[in-house]
């Protein structure tokens, strides 16, 4: 009886183990809110991603409205192509723009879309036009620092001694020999006149 009571306790156990490693690896995977509901794909076109993973949420006003369903590559206006499965019961102006967003500071990258005002919505396969990439946190910080040591260099610059100015260039080239000969001849004026008294 023991026996039979130990191994449904070490079965429990397992079988518990086993959830919990499912969970963490849909978690892992993005796959932990599978929804079977209808969707309709619509593309999206991105200079920069950033950190985005397929099945990242697709949400509107803070409400999950799909997710991200494949994400490639284009080669000829060298951007990045994000199809986005949208359920059905959320519908969305043709006009309508979508930005890359993280949730928290060091969150997951999610997209998030704002309506336009457009009459016609959107249907499988159309794109939005105005998108507005990842903000790169690499870039954010090599920017910063960038501005700091501009702003340091210039107050540098501003700090420095200031050089003097050179003396004034005289009006005419003869004037400074003019001005010495005048000077050498009230001297020897004065010393002879001098000499005379004595």
């Amino acid at each position: 009886m023991k026996k039979t009571a130990l191994d449904f306790w070490v079965g429990l156990f397992v079988v518990l183990g086993f959830v919990a490693l499912l969970f963490l690896a849909l978690k892992a995977g993005n796959m932990s809110s599978l929804s079977f509901q209808q969707t309709y794909a619509v593309k999206l076109k991105f200079d920069n991603i950033g950190g985005l993973k397929a099945r990242a949420p697709v949400k509107s006003a803070g409400v999950t409205v799909g997710r991200v369903g494949s994400i490639g590559f284009d080669a000829n206006t060298y951007q990045a192509v994000v199809t986005i499965d949208i359920d059905k019961q959320y519908q969305f102006p043709k006009d309508s723009s979508a930005k890359i967003l993280t949730s928290g500071l060091l969150g997951e990258q999610y997209i998030g879309l704002e309506p336009g005002g457009d009459d016609q919505m959107l249907k499988n396969g159309d794109t939005i036009t105005m998108t507005q990439s990842a903000v790169v946190l690499e870039n954010l910080i090599g920017q910063f620092l960038y501005n700091k040591a501009a702003d340091s260099g210039a107050s540098k610059s501003s700090g420095a001694p200031a050089v003097p100015e050179p003396a004034p260039a005289p009006a005419f080239p003869g004037a400074a020999s003019a001005m010495g000969a005048s000077g050498a001849a009230g001297a020897a004026g004065a010393s002879a006149a001098s000499g005379a008294a004595q």
